[in-house]
C-alpha cells in the first residue's frame, strides 16, 4: 500500500464521556474529510444495523455530508467504489470482520484507501484497519474466517486503552498485561489508544491527535509514552 496516498482517522472511541456521539472528534473528521461530500457507512459491528445507520446519518448531516449506508445498498462492493469516503463505526469487532468477509468487502476497502480514499474508523472500525483483530477488547461472540484484517496500518491497535489503577482490588489482567502477552506470541507493535485520543494518517506520517495520550507497545522493550501532536515512528 502506498504510504504517501493511504489517509485515514482512527478514533478510539466515538462518544466521550460528558459529550454527545462524535462531539469531541467533529472538528478533526471535518478537517480530515476537506471536500468529500458522500460517506459509506458500514454499521456492521453492531446488531441493529438500521438504527446505528440512522444515528450515524444524523450525527454526519449536522456537519454538512450525505452519509448512506453500505448494509441497504444494491451491491456493497459498488457502494465502497463509488464513495467519496467511508466510516466503520464501533461495537463488537468479530461481528464487525465476519461481515466485511461475508461481502467480500475487505479487498474493495483495501484497494480504494492505497488510491486515496479517506477511511474514518471509530473503536472497532479502528481495529480491523490493522492488520489483525487480536489485540481487540471484545468478545468473539461469532467467528470470522480469519482474524486478519484490513492491514491499512502496519500496527495493532487497542481501542478504549485503560492505565492500570494502582488502587484497584480487581484482580484479574491490566490491559498492559494483555497487550504484553499478545507480543509473547506476535512481533507487531500495539499503540494503546485512550479514549479521547486518535491517529490522522496521511503524507506518509501518522500523528496522534486528540486530547489523551497513547503508548506504544514493542516486543521486549518498555513501552513508551506518546502525547497528543507527536508523530509515530512505528
Amino acid at each position: 500500500m502506498n504510504d504517501k496516498t493511504r489517509r485515514l482517522l482512527l478514533i478510539s472511541n466515538s462518544t466521550l464521556h460528558g459529550s454527545g456521539y462524535l462531539d469531541h472528534a467533529e472538528s478533526e473528521i471535518r478537517s480530515f474529510l476537506g471536500d468529500a461530500k458522500r460517506v459509506l457507512f458500514v454499521p456492521y459491528a453492531l446488531f441493529d444495523r438500521d438504527k446505528y445507520a440512522t444515528n450515524a446519518r444524523q450525527r454526519f448531516q449536522k456537519m454538512g455530508y450525505e452519509l448512506t449506508s453500505v448494509h441497504t445498498a444494491e451491491n456493497p462492493i459498488t457502494a465502497v467504489n463509488e464513495t467519496d469516503a467511508v466510516f466503520i463505526g464501533g461495537g463488537n469487532t468479530f461481528r464487525l470482520l465476519k461481515a466485511l468477509y461475508e461481502f467480500d468487502l475487505i479487498e474493495a476497502i483495501r484497494k480504494r484507501v492505497s488510491n486515496g480514499m479517506p477511511y474514518i474508523g471509530s473503536s472497532a472500525g479502528s481495529n480491523v484497519a490493522a492488520p489483525t483483530i487480536k489485540t481487540t477488547n471484545d468478545m468473539p461472540i461469532v467467528q470470522p474466517p480469519s482474524f486478519n484484517a484490513l492491514g491499512l496500518v502496519s500496527f495493532q491497535i487497542n481501542p478504549h486503552y485503560l492505565d492500570p489503577d494502582p488502587n484497584s482490588k480487581h484482580m484479574g489482567e491490566t490491559r498492559e498485561e494483555r497487550i504484553v502477552q499478545f507480543l509473547e506470541e506476535n512481533d507487531t507493535p500495539v499503540v494503546g489508544l485512550r479514549e479521547g485520543a486518535m491517529l490522522r494518517i496521511e503524507n506518509g506520517e501518522t500523528i496522534l491527535r486528540g486530547s489523551t495520550g497513547a503508548r506504544i507497545f514493542r516486543k521486549g522493550i518498555q513501552a513508551i509514552e506518546i502525547s497528543p501532536g507527536a508523530r509515530l515512528d512505528i
